[in-house]
């Protein structure tokens, strides 16, 4: 009776044990990319630490049909490679977008006087995007009133300087405290949504619009890791980027 108890524990040992390495193995397995069959409009955002980039073999990648790269951040931050990028990107015939980091420890209104002496306001680029993370950002933690307050100051001196409705990008802590049962508090616009453990739910593009699926990306023409992102599949090109508020479907 002995034995058998042990042999059955055992057995019990050995189903959890092989349980518990199965729910690993699935839990740490890389996540597979998004294809060009399934979501064929895809691009790439940057910055600085991209370094010297060959915008000419990024153009001859079929999943490189836009860039968006980092303009500004804060009330005085300039990326020291945008004005470089945007220019180039533009030479190479890629469809071009700025973002500007947000603070929280400075004013709206100093963060658009930022961006509007940084960013040209151009035919035929992507509405401008503004980074909103708490990850890089300074210690402070405003209130949802408070973050409100200082982007509707933010939007209202950029007074319409750029086309379409403002992209905002979100990581899944922000999307939580911020906009989860708040979206109408709000400005209107698009959502761009990191998530590099899986693939949204994909709708009718209501809910997002931008899909950053990897921050370790590797493509030609860029040496080391960078951002990967994938337009929501529903869209049929980058044109729906450009409604404006009073187009956008409800």
């Amino acid at each position: 009776m002995k034995r058998i108890n042990q042999a059955v524990l055992a057995a019990v040992l050995l189903a959890v044990a092989s349980a518990a390495y199965l729910a690993y193995h699935r839990a740490m397995a890389p996540f597979s990319p998004p294809s060009l069959a399934d979501y064929p409009i895809q691009g790439i955002d940057i910055s600085h630490h991209q370094g010297a980039i060959d915008w000419n073999a990024l153009a001859a990648q079929p999943n490189v049909r836009f860039a968006i790269m980092k303009a500004t951040e804060g009330g005085d931050h300039r990326d020291t490679r945008f004005a470089e990028n945007w220019q180039a990107a533009k030479n190479a015939g890629i469809v071009r977008g700025a973002y500007h980091f947000f603070t929280f420890c400075r004013p709206g209104r100093d963060q658009a006087q930022n961006v509007l002496a940084t960013v040209p306001s151009e035919q035929g680029t992507l509405p401008l995007a503004i980074d909103l993370e708490f990850t890089g950002n300074c210690g402070k933690v405003p209130t949802r009133e408070e973050l409100i307050g200082e982007l509707t100051a933010f939007f209202a001196e950029l007074n319409g300087a750029y086309p379409g409705k403002p992209i905002l990008y979100v990581d899944q802590p922000f999307f939580d405290q911020y906009l989860r049962g708040h979206e109408e508090m709000f400005p209107a616009h698009h959502l761009w949504l990191r998530s590099i453990a899986g693939e949204p739910s994909v709708g009718d593009c209501l809910t997002w619009s931008i899909w950053q699926f990897a921050d370790t990306g590797g493509i030609a023409g860029i040496q080391g890791p960078v951002d990967l992102n994938a337009l929501c599949p529903t869209e049929p090109d980058l044109s729906g980027l450009f409604r404006t508020a009073a187009q956008a479907p409800r």
